[in-house]
């Protein structure tokens, strides 16, 4: 939940989060399974939940008019954006309204009559919460944080749990202001901890992947963008921020903000604060779904009652560590099972088209063909045993294919048009051809 009053120019920002660990005591059988499962898991179809749902959609769920037990992070914000101060306390919430990202939308952006007139004494608060959104927002920027603003593939299911369609799921005005409530709360709580040198769960990032990094500058390159890289190894966050500035509204955002984020090492959890692109930053919001936070929680409230004494200190010194590499595990686990069901789900919903054609964009070359990617974020692979025209050698350093004989290429980032040919279930497989343009065709012929 969220409150949010202004006073002149200070901001009083509430953000409260179910208070899970109250009901998940340490070492008890629920709390075992939940740190076997490390996360929630969510599927194209379904949700596996790390805790019961008599839990996420009983005693921890925020409802209407409800009091409920809670962990507020209460920040005061000044009107550049900054923390100026804050406090963490144990809270009761009675929760005045339960909003869905749809309703606020639809007041905040589309200025719908009917949402407007019922939810006419909360619309002040509403447009306090834009207004402060854009201001957190705009200090993450010059900071240079990466926000990647970019469509995600949302497959719409029948009945049957088949795929019918496949649609860009976007983020709009509401789901951006909960995300920068949700990251302002999770570094006030990280920085917090940090300076009491309490034991705690960071959230982390590392050095992004050379290799790949250089692959996305070549990317780039063929798009006409330019990407410093320091030292010709390192990228600093701040230069990918730049980039994600210059595509912003162009054809190719979705793509080169997907492979861009590919190229960064995945984020992990550790007892050491080292290596964030904010210099603080913990998961603190969710405990109903990510172990780590319910972790956190129990931290929070045994130094907020006055526990946190060398034992317990000592107690957590020696848990952090393996929680943290256990739930970084799952994590990945999770993530991993999420896109091949997601690949699973594409491969069903392309079986429908059959011989049809495609425009595409290279996203990826290999020594064993070209990937292509269609509009709808579908990827399928051209194997150089169909690209009949010519023998195609892979030139590494460049990441392109050239033809031995005619010297054609194709580099990353370059349009082109491909037929569906073929798909597999078992291996979550597409399989497309180049198709000819006409103008080359006429050449031929």
């Amino acid at each position: 939940a969220v409150s949010l009053e202004k006073d002149g120019n200070i901001w009083h920002l509430g953000v409260h989060i179910a208070d899970v660990s109250n009901y998940v005591q340490e070492n008890s059988a629920l709390d075992r399974e939940a740190l076997k499962r490390g996360t929630s898991v969510y599927l194209a179809d379904r949700v596996i939940p790390m805790l019961p749902r008599v839990l996420s959609n009983g005693m921890c769920s925020l409802n209407a008019g409800e009091d409920r037990l809670a962990l507020s992070c209460i920040m005061i914000i000044d009107a550049k954006g900054n923390v100026v101060d804050h406090q963490i306390a144990e809270t009761v919430v009675n929760v005045d309204e339960r909003m869905s990202y749809t309703s606020v939308k639809k007041i905040l952006e589309d200025r719908d009559e009917a949402e407007c007139e019922r939810y006419h004494d909360l619309i002040p608060m509403f447009e306090l919460m834009k207004e402060l959104s854009h201001i957190l927002r705009e200090r993450r920027h010059r900071r240079g944080a990466i926000d990647f603003d970019f469509p995600e593939a949302k497959i719409i299911l029948n009945e049957s749990g088949e795929p019918v369609d496949i649609k860009a799921y976007d983020r709009n005005v509401a789901t951006k202001i909960i995300e920068d409530f949700m990251l302002v709360a999770n570094e006030t709580v990280a920085e917090d901890y940090f300076w009491q040198e309490i034991p705690f769960l960071y959230r982390v990032h590392e050095t992004p992947d050379e290799d790949k990094m250089k692959k996305l500058v070549t990317f780039l390159q063929n798009f006409g963008y330019t990407m410093h890289m320091q030292g010709g190894q390192e990228i600093r966050p701040k230069e990918v921020q730049k980039l994600l500035d210059k595509i912003e509204g162009t054809p190719e955002e979705a793509m080169i903000s997907r492979l861009a984020l590919r190229s960064m090492k995945q984020a992990r959890y550790s007892p050491d604060n080292d290596g964030h692109a904010t210099q603080y930053y913990t998961h603190f919001t969710s405990p109903i779904r990510r172990y780590p936070d319910l972790q956190i929680h129990r931290i929070i409230k045994d130094n907020l009652r006055g526990r946190m004494n060398d034992a317990k200190r000592h107690h957590y010194e020696k848990i952090l560590p393996e929680v943290a590499m256990e739930t970084s595990s799952l994590e990945r686990r999770a993530d991993e099972a999420e896109r091949e069901t997601l690949k699973l789900k594409k491969v069903q919903y392309m079986r429908n088209f059959f011989g049809q054609e495609f425009e595409g964009v290279i996203s990826g070359i290999t020594k064993w063909g070209i990937y292509v990617e269609l509009p709808n974020t579908v990827e399928g692979l051209v194997h150089v045993t169909n690209m009949t025209d010519d023998h195609y050698d892979y030139d590494e350093e460049h990441y392109q294919m050239i033809g031995s004989h005619h010297r054609k290429t194709y580099k990353l980032g370059q349009k082109v048009r491909v037929k569906m040919i073929d798909c597999d279930e078992i291996s979550r497989t597409i399989d497309f051809r180049l198709v000819k343009e006409r103008k080359e065709e006429r050449e031929d012929g």
